[in-house]
């Protein structure tokens, strides 16, 4: 079933509130972690960049957001590295009640994607080496091309 974005109020960066409804509009690419980002976090926000940039002049479609599930501070260093990112914080809890990682899975051990209208609907396997990450991104490729006709870079 589609599980929709829900109406609730992250916070950003920055300390202002933003509802999740207003990321509808564009493709998500969308990460969970703990703001302490461990190196397998990392590796998913480099994934996540490199994916979007992959896409060439279709990336402007395509949004790269880390939900930070706790209040931990994000260290200083990762700061400058996600200048195009959306960084929000939500407990995990709320996560849970619009993505769901896979059994025996926790949330940070996946990507998942949402499409424009809010719904999630992929989440990639966990451990994404190299060979997994080719196949992430004929994934992306596959549905970008095939909402070419209809979405927009943009909200």
């Amino acid at each position: 079933p589609q599980r929709v974005v829900p109406n609730l109020n992250a916070t950003l960066l920055s300390g202002a509130s933003i509802n999740l409804q207003k990321l509808t509009g564009q493709w998500l690419l969308v990460s969970v972690s703990g703001g302490a980002c461990d190196a397998s976090c990392q590796k998913h926000l480099y994934l996540q960049r490199q994916l979007r940039e992959s896409l060439g002049k279709e990336k402007d479609r395509l949004d790269w957001v880390w939900l930070v599930s706790d209040t931990a501070p994000i260290p200083d260093v990762l700061l400058p590295a996600l200048k195009e990112a959306t960084v929000l914080r939500l407990p995990a809890e709320q996560i849970t009640t619009w993505m769901q990682p896979a059994a025996s899975q926790q949330l940070a051990d996946h990507l998942y994607l949402i499409d424009p209208m809010g719904n999630w609907m992929m989440r990639f396997p966990p451990g994404l080496d190299a060979a997994a990450a080719k196949k992430a991104k004929s994934d992306i490729d596959r549905v970008m091309r095939a909402s070419a006709s209809w979405d927009k870079a943009g909200r």
